[in-house]
């Protein structure tokens, strides 16, 4: 039986990695800074926090790090830890950069440390890449991060980088796109507008205020998102490789995909307010996935259009 260590268990794309590792008979330790306070609601939600060890590891202390290693043995280590919002990381740029950047480079360290056989998958992001225009980014884009959450990802994409090819450490980092699920929290945009449309169908006559609503992304499916993540670290080469569906939408198609799904109009009831327009953002994103597809055998299975109504659809059934 594999053994598998995921840092940041209780986010969203830990609680389905978490699920799928379970599935295929893994011995899941799931690692959260305070595991006697966290709620876990996402591992509740999926039916499977009996079937995870959660644990308390802090992804900034090295001293946590080695302590975990040394004591669960993972032969695989998932690091998802980590402020997690772009918006947010204007206002804690501190905090961003030492969770993300420090906390990758304290798993690098441990693991090189312990000496054990590991191989370390590390969670990147398309916002390394910036304002890429209309060009499909790939694994050789250069990077230009428009944000203090992009900076601290593109710093850890290169620990790891340093790390596999300075040390030898199976270790890769996959940049994924945007990828959502009813798991997101409310402040993420997409679910911000699920739960508003929601409300707004169920009788409220609240108007949902949104900031720049022509950014265009590409928007996949969270649960197809975690195979790949998987996927790559069953390969004999570690390697670094984009994640998305190659398809991109503006903000304002999946406003409208979310309010046809509960039988309204958006224009109706959405009002774009400048004031939280970001102070620099990505106007478009593009990629191109086609490396993950020919070598990992990956490639993502629901459209931005299905993503919004599994998205209604589950809030939905949670009320």
């Amino acid at each position: 039986m594999k053994r598998a260590l995921i840092c940041g268990v209780s986010g969203q794309d830990g609680a389905y990695l978490a699920r799928l590792l379970v599935e295929k008979g893994y011995e899941v330790y799931g690692g959260s800074r305070d595991a006697q306070m966290a709620t876990f609601r996402n591992l509740t939600r999926l039916g499977i926090h009996q079937d995870i060890k959660v644990l308390s590891i802090s992804v900034v202390d090295f001293r946590s790090v080695l302590q975990t290693l040394l004591k669960v043995k993972p032969d695989e280590v998932y690091n998802l830890a980590g402020q997690s919002s772009v918006g947010l990381s204007f206002e804690q740029p501190v905090e961003t950069l030492e969770s993300i950047s420090v906390g990758t480079l304290n798993l690098l360290e441990a693991i090189r440390f312990s000496g054990l056989p590991i191989r370390f998958y590390n969670a990147g992001s398309s916002e390394c890449f910036g304002d890429t225009g209309k060009e499909a980014a790939n694994e050789l884009t250069p990077f230009r991060p428009r944000s203090p959450y992009g900076v601290a990802k593109a710093a850890a994409f290169w620990q790891v980088a340093n790390y596999r090819e300075a040390y030898q450490l199976h270790a890769s980092t996959g940049i994924l796109f945007n990828h959502e699920s009813p798991l997101r929290p409310e402040r993420f945009v997409t679910q911000k507008i699920v739960k508003a449309a929601c409300r707004i169908a169920n009788g409220s006559t609240e108007i949902l205020t949104l900031g720049n609503i022509d950014i265009a992304r590409d928007w996949g499916w969270a649960p197809d998102y975690v195979e790949a993540m998987w996927a790559m670290l069953q390969q004999d080469q570690a390697d670094d490789y984009v994640i998305a569906t190659g398809q991109t939408n503006k903000l304002r198609a999946f406003i409208d995909v979310v309010f046809q799904a509960v039988g309204l109009n958006w224009q109706n009831h959405v009002r774009v307010d400048p004031d939280l327009f970001r102070l620099t953002d990505i106007a478009e994103g593009y990629a191109n996935a086609d490396k993950a597809q020919k070598k990992l055998k990956w490639a993502a299975h629901h459209t931005m259009k299905e993503v919004g109504k599994l998205m209604v659809d589950g809030y939905l059934e949670q009320n």
